[in-house]
C-alpha cells in the first residue's frame, strides 16, 4: 500500500470522528465506562485469583493414626502407613506430626491451658497429607480411610466443598460480566459506525463505481474504530493505575499476614492496562468490521 493511500486512510478516519461528534463521544464514553468496570472486575478477579491459589494449596487432610502401645509396632505401622498413603495417585505431600507436636500446636492456639495435658497427653499421632489437585481432595480423603490403621480423616468436607463452589462462582460471574459488558460496548460501536456509513453512503458508492475494493473501504471505518477503542481505553487506565496504588498502600499492612494479600502493584497494573487497550482496540476494530462488513456484504 502507498504512503499517500495510508495517509487517506487516516485522514478519513480522523474527519469522521469529527463528523459525528455526538455519535463519537457517546461511543468513546461507552467504552470508557466498559473498560473501566473491565479494569476494576480484571483487578479483582486477579486478587481473588491469587487467594483462592493460596487457600487451595493450603487445603490439606489431617489423618489420625491408631494407638499401638508397643512402640516398635506402632512405627513399623505408621511407616506402613505412610507409604501406602504415598502410593495413591492423588497425593503429593506426606507431613507426619507427633502427638507431642500436636499438643504444641493446640497450646499455641487455644492457650496455655492446655499445659496440663502435657503429663498425660490424650493425642494421636498424625499426617498432614496434601492433593496434587486441590480438587482431588475428597477422593483422595475416601481413599486413606479404607487403609489400615487409619483411625480417622478429618478433610472438613463441607468446608472444602463449599470454598470451591464459591471460588468457581466467583470466576464464573466476573466472566460473564465482562463478557456482557464487552458484547454491549461493541454494539454501540458498530451503530456509530453504521450511522458514519449512512451518512457517507453516496461516497462510498461512488467509489465503488471506479473501481474502489472493499478493503479500501473498509481500512478508514476500522481505523475509526480503533482511535475510539484507544481513546476510550485512557482514562480507565490512568484511573485504574492511581487507584489501585493507593489501595495497595493503604491496604497492604493492614492485611498482612491475613488470608486476603493484595498482588503487588507492578506488574498487575502493566497486565491490567495492556488488558484495557487490546480490549479496547479490539471493541472497536470488530464493531467497525461487522458494521461495515453488512454494509459492503462481503
Amino acid at each position: 500500500m502507498k504512503a499517500r493511500t495510508i495517509r487517506r486512510h487516516f485522514r478519513e478516519s480522523f474527519k469522521s470522528l469529527g463528523r459525528n461528534g455526538w455519535m463519537t463521544f457517546a461511543s468513546v464514553s461507552a467504552v470508557t465506562v466498559t473498560l473501566l468496570l473491565v479494569g476494576v472486575f480484571a483487578i479483582i478477579m486477579m486478587n481473588l485469583n491469587n487467594t483462592a491459589d493460596s487457600v487451595e494449596e493450603d487445603v490439606e487432610v489431617k489423618v489420625l493414626i491408631n494407638i499401638i502401645e508397643d512402640e516398635k509396632e506402632a512405627k513399623a505401622a505408621e511407616d506402613k502407613l505412610i507409604k501406602q498413603i504415598e502410593k495413591i495417585p492423588e497425593v503429593a505431600e506426606v507431613r507426619y506430626s507427633s502427638k507431642d507436636q500436636e499438643l504444641d500446636l493446640l497450646i499455641e492456639k487455644l492457650g496455655d491451658e492446655f499445659k496440663l495435658y502435657e503429663q498425660s497427653n490424650p493425642l494421636r499421632n498424625a499426617l498432614y497429607v496434601k492433593a496434587e489437585d486441590p480438587l482431588d481432595t475428597l477422593t483422595m480423603s475416601e481413599k486413606i480411610r479404607e487403609i489400615e490403621n487409619v483411625h480417622s480423616v478429618v478433610d472438613g468436607e463441607d468446608t472444602v466443598e463449599n470454598l470451591f463452589t464459591f471460588l468457581e462462582t466467583a470466576r464464573n460471574i466476573g466472566l460473564v460480566l465482562i463478557l456482557g459488558l464487552l458484547f454491549t460496548v461493541i454494539f454501540l460501536i458498530s451503530n456509530t459506525i453504521r450511522i458514519t456509513i449512512i451518512a457517507r453512503k453516496d461516497e462510498i458508492e461512488i467509489m465503488k463505481l471506479v473501481g474502489a475494493t472493499n478493503w479500501f473501504v473498509r481500512i478508514p471505518f476500522l481505523l475509526e474504530g480503533i482511535w475510539i477503542g484507544v481513546i476510550g481505553s485512557i482514562i480507565p487506565m490512568v484511573l485504574v493505575s492511581v487507584a489501585y496504588t493507593q489501595l495497595h498502600t493503604v491496604l497492604s499492612s493492614e492485611l498482612k499476614g491475613q488470608l486476603l494479600q493484595l498482588l503487588d502493584v507492578t506488574p498487575l497494573i502493566w497486565q491490567v492496562n495492556g488488558l484495557i487497550l487490546i480490549l479496547g482496540v479490539f471493541i472497536g476494530m470488530w464493531g467497525s468490521f461487522m458494521s461495515v462488513r453488512k454494509f459492503l456484504k462481503a
